[in-house]
């Protein structure tokens, strides 16, 4: 890596995501990057598939954009602005509200969750009291950068960018000869946990994927069975796809906002019920009544559990302003209330959906970069690991795939993730 006046970096830090791929064969898979804080990567990659391999790898930040990232979250973990309106009878007032709140002479209002020590504070109106807040919402966005610092977060410059190959950017992967031993990746600790091939993803070790393409696939999957979604707008994704995709799912008009739900869906005929609740602040989503404001872990303590529930989460995209003890709290409570459903009602099937990569602006960098969801997804693996339950790894099928990232993945990438999802809910036997 070089600096921007052309000399050799003598330290690491980049963030670089790199890929190999065959668009004709619809096969592509994630490769390992190493810093090796020298100013120089490695980066290693698991050649799954016979024919063209073309190598791509893209500078998301340089180390100079990372320490301005860093130090956002300890310096202005308040840079997204919420609020909540307070109401009774004819008199009503908005505060704002936030995790951290700037200190002043105002007093709070003292929001933490009793059940799971989540923190959550707004400024108590001048004429109204704490309990009788009516909403949240967010409410805006507070962009401080010092000079020539938005320099480092320049789209197709120095953020989000593909680097060109020096030589040849393919290699082409012979058929393996008679004898020679096959490389296991599903042995390396750090390998990928999955590619795609012919535009299928398939995972390296664990339940093999199965392919669910008509409707009648997934109703047979589903039939008898409960499914709890909790989480953001990726997970929202998910209850959209069954929703379309069935047409005996019916979804109940609860009157909510298509952003914030709570949404319902039955389909009598199969007993199939699906469900979704986004999860508790922070959330950055508009005008969500107080009484659906609901942290995850206590909705997990509300199921009863047990061989025909499946409960899905995904929590990750709205912590990226925050310093990651904020996120950590919030995952520990949610890893004990799995702990306590797992406890009383053994056979449920717990899924949970990592981060993904995501196009960036000035503003999604500033709020969710990249970096952000690459610092949480660590430590989400981290918590939940040794614990029955199923990572579906978005992060990789994102990444793998040839299509551009996005926060919310394109229909292909969505039919596949749902593929995951109901491969893990259905097995095959001895899969």
């Amino acid at each position: 890596m070089y600096d921007f006046q052309g000399r050799p970096k003598k330290s690491g830090g980049e963030v670089l995501l790199a890929r190999v791929h065959n668009l004709t064969l619809g096969a592509g898979v994630v490769g390992k990057v190493e810093d090796h804080l020298n100013g120089t990567y490695s980066a290693v990659f698991s050649l799954l598939w016979e024919g063209s391999v073309w190598v791509e790898v893209t500078l998301v930040h340089p180390s100079e954009a990372i320490t301005v990232l860093r130090r956002l979250n300890s310096e202005q973990p308040d840079r997204v602005d919420f609020q909540s309106l307070f109401r009774s009878r004819s008199v009503s007032e908005t505060t704002i509200c936030n995790v951290f709140l700037r200190s002043t002479k105002q007093s709070l209002c003292n929001y933490t969750d009793l059940h799971t020590g989540d923190p959550w504070f707004c400024f108590k109106p001048k004429n109204l009291n704490c309990d009788t807040r009516i909403n949240h919402s967010k409410r805006g966005f507070k962009q401080i950068l010092k000079a020539n610092e938005e320099k480092l977060f320049q789209l197709g410059v120095n953020m989000k960018v593909s680097i060109p190959a020096s030589g040849p950017a393919s290699v082409t992967v012979l058929p393996r000869q008679k004898g020679q031993a096959a490389v296991n990746s599903s042995n390396v600790e750090s390998g990928p946990s999955g590619y795609y091939y012919q535009g299928a993803w398939q995972t390296l070790s664990g339940t093999k994927v199965q392919q669910f393409n008509t409707p009648s696939a997934i109703t047979q999957c589903l039939k008898g069975k409960v499914v709890h979604l909790y989480g953001d707008s990726t997970i929202r994704q998910w209850f959209e796809y069954f929703s379309g995709a069935l047409p005996d799912l019916k979804e109940f008009d609860l009157h909510s906002q298509k952003q914030n739900g709570p949404f319902m869906a039955m389909d009598f005929a199969n007993n199939i019920l699906v469900t979704f609740r986004c999860h508790g602040p922070p959330i950055r989503f508009r005008d969500v009544p107080i009484s659906e404001l609901r942290y995850i872990a206590n909705e997990l303590d509300n199921v009863i559990g047990g061989t025909n529930t499946v409960v899905i989460f995904g929590i990750w995209s709205h912590f990226s302003t925050f310093p990651v003890e904020v996120y950590i709290q919030r995952l520990q409570s949610i890893r004990r209330a799995v702990i306590r459903l797992l406890n009383r009602s053994p056979g449920t099937v717990v899924i949970i959906r990592t981060a993904n990569p995501k196009a960036l602006t000035l503003y999604e960098t500033l709020t969710n970069s990249d970096w952000y969801s690459l610092q949480n997804d660590k430590i989400l693996r981290v918590i939940f690991k040794g614990l029955n339950v199923h990572l579906l790894d978005a992060w990789e099928m994102v990444l793998a795939h040839h299509l551009p990232h996005n926060l919310h993945p394109q229909p292909p990438i969505i039919k596949n993730m749902i593929n995951v999802l109901l491969s893990y809910t259905c097995p095959l036997k001895g899969g």
